[in-house]
């Protein structure tokens, strides 16, 4: 009996601290943020000590607002079939429980990111701030909390930058107002297709409450600010942060696959296109990160 239990309790603690920490969510996180390191680090002054510290602090930071948000919306969760499955809100975790692996982790990411510099450190510590006590409160008050939430989520792009140069300059900021910008039409498109579901947990995550043509727009004007600002480094005013012509040819290409998405959703205004719009944005923020690295290292 008790060989077969084993596994099956193994998976649960496992599968709960996947969840509680949303582990996808938080290596894409990891990925943005070790891509910002390689742009930011002198080519021959690479340290692996360094991305694996940043990946492991960045972990950490993610987890920890990850673990407060769920203890925070517990009820609301528990309510939405997206969510009610979460470790808090079904009650395979306790409050107590989670709250504690939040605190540890917040201590071990904010420390570990300090060995790093007090920059990189603050940056997160802010993050995780904002999400938490800002960001999380605001979803079921107004639909700006999208943009509270756009802020913590545009951090990570910029924080590898700052891990590596220990400085937050016009390169940095470049990089924070690409991830900014995309982050609107990529959770717009998530509050589309999960807006009954959304709804269910009291939430207002579209800008005009509504999935009409206002929304629709809207995400159209962020896709579009969002590939002007990923093309910028390509004129020369983004100090170190540089972009090569053919580069910026790909990356212009990558956002009109997106803004293709985000103009079949104002034709069509339905959940598979919306549903279509959020991948596109996922494959768009991966594959630009990607080409500015590539870029960096064969200019």
């Amino acid at each position: 009996m008790s060989t077969t239990a084993a596994p099956t309790i193994k998976h649960t603690v496992i599968s709960d601290f996947k969840e509680i920490t949303k582990m996808r969510l938080s290596l894409s996180v990891v990925f943005s943020s070790v891509a910002g390191y390689f742009l930011g680090v002198d080519t021959d002054n690479i340290s692996l000590k360094i991305v694996l510290l940043l990946a492991l602090g960045g972990y950490f930071m993610v987890g920890a607002s990850n673990a407060f948000n769920q203890i925070i919306e517990k009820d609301l969760d528990a309510l939405m079939h997206r969510t009610r499955n979460r470790p808090v809100a079904s009650g395979r975790m306790t409050v107590n429980t989670a709250f504690l692996i939040a605190c540890v982790f917040t201590i071990l990411g904010i420390a570990i990111l300090y060995t790093i510099n007090a920059q990189t450190a603050m940056f997160g510590a802010i993050s995780i701030f904002l999400y938490t006590s800002v960001y999380t409160p605001l979803k079921t008050k107004t639909p700006l909390s999208v943009f509270v939430g756009a802020i913590p989520g545009a951090i990570p792009f910029m924080l590898g930058w700052v891990a590596a140069t220990d400085d937050f300059g016009i390169e940095s900021g470049t990089l924070f107002a690409l991830q900014f910008f995309w982050q609107f039409p990529h959770f717009w498109a998530i509050g589309w297709f999960l807006f009954e579901d959304y709804k269910r947990g009291g939430f207002f995550m579209l800008p005009t409450g509504k999935q009409d043509k206002g929304t629709a727009i809207q995400i159209i004007l962020y896709t579009i600010w969002t590939i002007l600002v990923s093309i910028v480094p390509v004129f020369g005013v983004t100090g170190r942060l540089k972009l090569s012509i053919i580069a910026a040819i790909i990356v212009f290409g990558l956002g009109l696959m997106m803004l293709f998405y985000a103009i079949k959703l104002y034709k069509n205004m339905n959940e598979k296109v919306a549903k279509q719009l959020m991948l596109s944005s996922v494959l768009y923020i991966t594959l630009i990160q990607i080409v500015y690295v590539i870029d960096k290292f064969i200019r």
